[in-house]
């Protein structure tokens, strides 16, 4: 887990996060998807913070709440992401905590977690479901709307 991994070479942030910027931890054992999904909001102006396991990303939650956690579904255990999803919401620590669960398992094991309502979300203790591959801008229309409903800092726009 790290809070600024090493960037590639060529890439640039160009709206650097300040300290006042929303912090956005990314949850995934997928180091390409935390790497992707890392440059296009740290670009978007945010600061991110990386976990590969929902304890590691506990772990970073105990020393500075995010205002929105992106979670896999599916990592050490079938539903990592859900119990994640599950602990936060549950944790009155974590109040104003937006969570974004994202997941394959659904085109890939032909599985169907797509929520079909509010019930749906609100059982998944999520405040808004995607399927990988998600593009960027849906991720960050995303992340936008959550944030402006979450009490907090404003989005570095």
């Amino acid at each position: 887990m790290s809070e600024h991994p090493a960037r590639q070479p060529g890439t640039r942030n160009p709206q650097p996060a300040t300290d006042e910027a929303p912090l956005i931890l990314i949850v995934d054992d997928d180091q390409d998807f935390l790497a992707m999904t890392r440059d296009v909001l740290e670009a978007a102006g945010y600061r991110v913070a990386c976990a590969a396991d929902p304890a590691a990303a506990l772990e970073r939650m105990s020393r500075e709440m995010p205002r929105l956690v992106v979670t896999d579904l599916m990592m050490d255990a079938f539903d990592s992401g859900f119990s994640l999803a599950r602990t936060i919401k549950g944790d009155p620590r974590c109040a104003g905590v937006a969570v974004i669960v994202v997941t394959a398992v659904a085109s890939r094991l032909g599985y169907d977690f797509r929520p079909h309502g509010l019930g749906d979300l609100e059982a998944m203790c999520a405040d808004a479901f995607c399927e990988k591959p998600i593009a960027p801008k849906e991720l960050l229309s995303r992340v936008e709307e959550l944030l402006s409903r979450s009490p907090g800092k404003d989005t570095p726009r």
